[in-house]
């Protein structure tokens, strides 16, 4: 990889710290979706208000500064060309939300982490957007902070998601027997993992 590649804009999305003012909004709006919740969590589904997200996100940033083992990115829509260049009296535009991904549970003398991936608005999935986010989730992972493997849990009624790990390079090592209680009836839960070699392979064959 070359040291000039960029880390965090992509040909679709980029990689973006938080504004905690403007994301609540958005964010508050998916968690009003019972299928973005359940999809992303096995946790109980609520709704959250803008200021309670405003302040989630705030002890987030505040873990994030103290731990050192967490990295959280906002995925935002590309600006067509030319809408992000930076003017001398106006900040840069951050470019629409779409999702997170979140490096998480990092154990620097292992180097494995756990990886998470969201994308809000049912309307911007299956687009590209989740697939780009991954593949420069992990190339952070690995090629930057220089981590060994990355796991991920998903649920076993979200295929989308299981697709998207696969493609990735990611294997299934686990699987938990009706472990989640959905819709009336018992899922697995699935527990997928992926090592350096694996996303080095992955890499070159897709070149």
């Amino acid at each position: 990889m070359d040291v000039r590649d960029s880390l965090f804009d992509g040909r679709l999305i980029k990689l973006a710290p938080l504004d905690p003012d403007q994301d609540a909004e958005v964010e508050s709006r998916w968690s009003h979706d019972a299928e973005y919740l359940r999809l992303l969590s096995p946790d109980v589904a609520r709704p959250l208000s803008a200021a309670r997200l405003k302040k989630k996100y705030e002890e987030l940033e505040k873990r994030i500064d103290e731990s050192g083992n967490q990295f959280y990115f906002t995925i935002r829509l590309r600006e067509p060309d030319g809408e992000e260049r930076m003017e001398a009296d106006k900040p840069r535009k951050m470019g629409r939300m779409l999702g997170f991904v979140y490096i998480s549970w990092i154990s620097w003398n292992s180097g494995t982490a756990h990886i998470t991936l969201g994308i809000g608005d049912p309307a911007d999935r299956r687009k590209g957007y989740g697939s780009e986010a991954l593949k420069m989730a992990l190339r952070y992972a690995f090629a930057e902070l220089n981590l060994h493997r990355l796991d991920a849990v998903v649920p076993e009624y979200n295929p989308a998601a299981l697709r998207l790990f696969e493609r990735a390079g990611f294997v299934q090592e686990v699987r938990h027997r009706q472990a989640l209680a959905r819709g009336g009836r018992r899922w697995d839960l699935l527990r997928f993992g992926i090592i350096r070699d694996d996303w080095e392979k992955n890499l070159s064959q897709s070149r």
